[in-house]
């Protein structure tokens, strides 16, 4: 049995903050778009957005995984599996 991912994927979680509010992190995947950007990224409500390439995904993943590990062991609510949405 083949399970394919649709070309539009969402990943979601949301970040703890101080006084118990809780920043939305949100990421769509979408590789039928006619550009050359099909990762867009959204932190919070306001105009924290990016359109990126495959390419300018991979390095931020690189350079971001490497700076936020140099802050200590990853906290407990982000030890989960995210699975995609279709919205």
């Amino acid at each position: 049995m083949t399970t394919e991912q649709p070309a539009r994927r969402f990943y979601r979680l949301r970040a703890p903050g101080t006084g118990g509010e809780q920043t939305a992190v949100s990421v769509r995947v979408d590789t039928e778009r006619d550009d050359p950007f099909p990762v867009y990224l959204a932190v919070g409500a306001g105009r924290r957005r990016m359109h990126l390439t495959d390419a300018e995904a991979w390095t931020l993943w690189r350079c971001l995984s490497e700076a936020v590990a140099s802050l200590g062991d990853p906290p407990d609510y982000i030890r989960t599996n995210l699975r995609p949405s279709g919205r």
